[in-house]
């Protein structure tokens, strides 16, 4: 991903993978969401805080797709980049990159949504903070 808004490095630990010698397809989605957290916190936005307030962050979608296989040790990076669809949601353009070679490993679709009281609101209070880091989300 060229023009990310964000990313971490990761390092592949043993109890991550299978009987295959491959990290579980399961364990990308830690590391995708660990990133996303990541972001979030960078920017000044607390999770606790926000629900405190009665507004949660919920994930409505994910789309993964696998290219190749991490292997124990293997240093990778996680990036990011925003983007929004329609009103209500909140997209986060994922790739997981080998740091040895540049490969794309992985790439990653996830939508989001707030609510309040299990209902879904406007992501306003989310923009505003994107916006006061630079970030500008555009229709993906």
């Amino acid at each position: 991903m060229k023009d990310f808004d964000f990313e971490t490095d990761f390092q592949v630990r043993d109890y991550e993978c299978d009987i295959q010698g491959i990290v579980n397809n399961a364990v990308y989605q830690n590391y995708l969401e660990h990133c996303r957290h990541k972001f979030l916190n960078h920017i000044g936005l607390n999770f606790k805080q926000l629900h405190n307030e009665g507004i949660d962050a919920v994930v409505i979608r994910t789309e993964l797709d696998y290219k190749f296989p991490l292997r124990p040790g293997d240093d990778f990076l996680v990036q990011l980049k925003m983007g929004k669809q329609g009103k209500l949601r909140i997209i986060f353009l994922q790739q997981i990159i080998r740091k040895t070679d540049g490969k794309l490993m992985l790439d990653a679709r996830i939508t989001t949504v707030l609510t309040k009281n299990n209902r879904p609101v406007s992501p306003d209070i989310l923009i505003e903070k994107f916006e006061e880091s630079g970030i500008k989300l555009e229709e993906v």
